[in-house]
């Protein structure tokens, strides 16, 4: 399942960049002619490109530092709709369409952006979530075979079971192990304390 979120991950990011090229290129066309401000007029779409993979990348924390990297997020994607809204605008209509349809057509390649973007933080969570639940029933798997269920020998396949996801995952904290393994945070903390006393 995670090769299949992969390959759907890099097509979406492909209609992200075709969306975010095409901003790119009617700011361009809408500037004046010189290097300055036609690197000005496409600097909005590419920075919301670069916040847009930056996002997409780095795993979401709860707390405060996620509600300021989504309200940046939000800002940079305002101003960047905005700015490539005005420039587009004036290129359909330089180039002849008429009525509505040059206030439309800029509204068509920003949806795009943005319905790209949300699939793209969402399909990454996806693919994150999927390796990890393999990474967990691989570790289980792996965990010594047992005759009887004893209670000590159900023991030691935990304690495999949450160090080595702990040894594959740092960043998962003992609440995230339990639920993966199936077992109660308490119990990912004795062993946890155990292998590292």
């Amino acid at each position: 399942m995670a090769g299949q979120l992969s390959r759907l991950r890099w097509g979406v990011r492909a209609v992200l960049l075709l969306g975010v090229a095409t901003s790119v290129a009617a700011n361009i066309l809408h500037a004046q002619p010189n290097p300055i401000s036609q690197t000005i007029a496409a600097w909005p779409p590419l920075a919301l490109l670069l916040t847009v993979d930056l996002i997409s990348r780095v795993p979401v924390r709860k707390g405060w530092l996620a509600v300021v990297r989504r309200t940046a997020t939000g800002a940079l994607a305002a101003i960047a709709a905005f700015v490539s809204y005005g420039h587009m605008v004036g290129v359909v209509a330089r180039y002849g369409e008429v009525g509505a349809v040059p206030y439309l057509i800029p509204l068509c390649v920003d949806g795009l952006v943005v319905v790209a973007s949300v699939c793209l933080v969402e399909l990454n969570t996806s693919v994150k979530q999927a390796d990890t639940e393999a990474d967990t029933v691989a570790d289980i798997a792996k965990a010594p075979a047992v005759r009887a269920k004893s209670p000590a020998s159900s023991a030691n396949k935990t304690a495999t079971a949450v160090a080595r996801l702990r040894s594959r995952h740092p960043d998962l904290g003992t609440q995230e192990i339990a639920q993966r393994i199936g077992v109660t945070d308490r119990t990912v903390r004795r062993h946890l304390s155990a292998a590292a006393s």
